[in-house]
């Protein structure tokens, strides 16, 4: 791809594990593809003293562990001539009179600018501000566009605070409030699979479906992280943000087009339908819990209240979705690794195969594997050969490894980076999204919080979670199910 326009990257926050990790090795893997402006830098902002050839080498052995197999070096060598350090402390509004003589030096004319906010979310607001006093988001010489990584906001009330200070200073179109879930391949897919096939759509509703499961579970336990999740909590880390927009992919009703205003007015409409949970039904749509242990953690309060997992069930008051429930659950230390949506559809009306007196037909159940087994399952039923009428379920099946294998699934990060960079927020979530997501989480938090209504119940490492959740589910002749693997 030929891209005469130059182009600044300015990270913020650079030193940080996700510029390590994620930014600069999708950075390398963009410039290895051509797909980067033929007049690009990238520059690293951070308190510590580095110069340009510390921060190359250090980016190098993080860029050499996660790139793998595709780390070449001569491309690293090319892709290493293009990236700088610069000393800042961004707390300061004097330094960015500064930083923006440093980048004008670099760039030698009209240059466009991405700013990334790589740092801890108490920063957000006050990079933003300073940029704009400062007038580095000022667009007469190219266009000026800002990535917030989240939590956006620990709340409603500091999302839409958050969301103030940045219109104060910056356009909506400037802003790419960024959710690495929606740039995976599988979550991507969501829209190719029900609006570009026609057997899908027709029995996307009320009237075939019996219910909808999302599960998120993590192996891993909170680690050495305790002091960070101990405020945060697998509510804010998880839900508002990752399971709400995998809900809202599921759920949107087909956009005109797939312009990024109309995508997400439609995901907006989606969390705009939630019910509210009626304080009389949190006992029996909610469940929080923590894994056996997690108190126990260093920099974790002793008697914290903060759950390592959590399992809600939703309905959407819309034509669509009227009286299908939605089962969302995610937690840490759970007994395998995986992200997947189940479609689980009604059963037929009457059975007219003679059975035997032991069996049932099960109903079909479409699997939507987001990770690691990235593909979709669906589950039917067929008849045993050679006997009257016993019937079997069978999987068809699709694996991205076994169809596109040749194609390396691209991580998150080189896609949203790509997409800001030419100016497509059709995946990053916009301020009405945002403020719709913890409109939904907010009450929840609020009762969990106060201790009252529900309380924390604990679960064993290595399990699936409390036994509370599952009896949620039993209540309604449920129970959850996982059909990837």
């Amino acid at each position: 791809m030929t891209n005469p326009t130059p182009t600044t990257i300015v990270i913020f926050g650079a030193s940080g594990d996700l510029t390590y990790r994620k930014l600069i090795p999708a950075l390398y893997h963009l410039h290895g593809k051509g797909r980067l402006s033929d007049d690009y830098r990238v520059i690293g902002l951070a308190r510590s003293p580095l110069s340009d050839d510390e921060f190359r080498e250090r980016t190098r052995a993080g860029t050499q562990k996660f790139a793998g197999s595709q780390y070449d070096a001569g491309k690293w060598d090319l892709f290493a001539q293009r990236v700088h350090y610069y000393p800042f402390d961004m707390t300061q509004s004097g330094a960015y009179a500064g930083l923006g003589e440093y980048l004008s030096s670099l760039e030698k004319g009209d240059t466009n600018r991405l700013y990334y906010l790589a740092t801890s979310p108490n920063f957000f607001p006050v990079a933003i501000q300073h940029l704009g006093e400062a007038g580095l988001v000022d667009e007469a010489r190219g266009w000026r566009r800002v990535i917030i990584e989240k939590p956006f906001g620990h709340d409603l009330a500091t999302a839409q605070a958050l969301n103030t200070t940045v219109h104060k200073y910056l356009a909506e179109e400037q802003v790419y409030r960024i959710d690495h879930y929606l740039a995976k391949e599988t979550v991507q897919n969501i829209l190719v699979f029900r609006f570009g096939n026609t057997i899908f759509e027709p029995l996307w509703n009320r009237n075939y479906i019996d219910h909808v499961q999302i599960t998120a579970a993590e192996q891993v336990d909170v680690g050495h992280r305790g002091g960070y999740y101990d405020g945060s909590g697998v509510l804010r880390d998880m839900f508002q943000n990752h399971l709400l927009q995998l809900l809202s992919l599921v759920a949107m009703e087909a956009p005109a087009s797939f312009d990024a205003d109309a995508l997400r007015n439609e995901k907006a409409k989606a969390l705009a339908a939630v019910r509210p949970i009626p304080s009389d039904d949190f006992a029996r749509q909610v469940v929080v819990a923590q894994y056996r242990g997690y108190r126990d953690t260093e920099e974790v309060a002793p008697g914290s209240r903060t759950p390592t997992y959590a399992a809600i069930q939703l309905h959407l008051d819309n034509w669509r979705w009227q009286g299908v429930p939605f089962y969302l659950r995610s937690g840490k230390a759970l007994a395998e690794k995986t992200t997947e949506i189940v479609i689980k559809f009604k059963a037929p009306p009457h059975v007219m195969f003679p059975l035997p007196p032991d069996q049932q037909i099960r109903a079909n159940m479409l699997s939507i594997c987001v990770q690691p087994d990235e593909g979709i399952h669906l589950r039917f039923e067929a008849k045993v050969p050679d006997t009257p009428a016993e019937m079997r379920s069978v999987d068809m099946d699709f694996h991205y490894e076994d169809d596109f294998g040749e194609i390396a699934i691209p991580e998150a990060y080189e896609r949203l980076l790509l997409d800001a960079l030419r100016g497509d927020p059709s995946l990053f979530t916009r301020a009405d999204g945002i403020e719709q997501a913890w409109r939904i989480i907010d009450p929840i938090l609020q009762v969990c919080e106060a201790g009252q209504l529900i309380k924390t119940v604990e679960y064993e490492k290595g399990s699936w979670g409390p036994a509370e959740a599952d009896a949620m589910l039993h209540r309604d002749r449920r129970h959850w199910q996982l059909g990837c693997g």
